[in-house]
């Protein structure tokens, strides 16, 4: 009997939509006038987790993390749509495997609201089946509860999906899920980073997805 379609679990931001040099001017933006900001480097290394997560580990307290907060966002919904853009082919190779009979998920560390929007702005969103926002579930990358979460709602199981990020941060939700590890290569962090989180295959360009998942098909019958 030939196998299920496998579900596609993909990220958002440095995966699908290039919005790394909006994330990093919105830091700069919530941290300006201080003595003291995150550099990128660090700013990159925690891609993936929801933003208060992040600017917690950088802000003077708990009420801090909401000023931080605010500003970002401030500046990041004023220059959302001038600086969001597909990486090219990432919307046809959604398309494709949609058409293909393929359930697609986004699980991403954005709020579902401004991932919604984005999805939406690079035409993106029809060929969406599930959205995994960082307010959907109370756990967060890198732990496995998101990706388990898109699962559930796409009636899948671990060993029927994969899950293409561009963090370490993605790759290690997606194997302590037990869902194949795809690391893409185009997003904020380096190759190096990727590889010692321990994917199971590795992309350089969005566009080669569809071989990647068409091959993958076969092998499981």
């Amino acid at each position: 009997m030939p196998s299920r379609p496998l579900a596609i679990l993909l990220d958002l931001d440095g995966t699908l939509v290039d919005t790394i040099a909006l994330i990093l001017r919105s830091v700069r933006h919530a941290f300006e006038g201080r003595a003291w900001a995150p550099t990128d480097a660090q700013w990159v290394a925690g891609i993936g987790q929801p933003l208060r997560v992040q600017l917690g580990a950088f802000a003077d307290g708990a009420g801090d993390v909401e000023v931080l907060v605010e500003r970002y966002r401030a500046f990041q919904r004023e220059h959302h749509d001038g600086m969001t853009r597909a990486y090219p082919g990432a919307v046809e190779a959604v398309r494709r495997l949609k058409g293909l009979g393929h359930p697609v998920a986004v699980v991403t560390g954005k709020l579902s609201e401004p991932a919604s929007r984005a999805l939406s702005l690079v035409g993106l969103a029809e060929f969406v089946d599930v959205l995994v926002g960082a307010d959907s579930c109370p756990r967060h990358k890198p732990d496995p509860a998101p990706v388990l979460l898109a699962l559930q709602r796409l009636g899948r199981e671990p060993a029927e999906a994969l899950f293409l990020g561009d963090s370490p941060i993605d790759l290690e939700a997606s194997r302590a899920a037990g869902v194949r590890a795809v690391a893409a290569l185009w997003g904020a962090c380096s190759r190096e980073a990727l590889l010692e989180a321990g994917p199971q295959h590795l992309l350089d360009d969005v566009r080669d997805l569809p071989a990647l998942v068409e091959r993958l098909q076969a092998e499981a019958g």
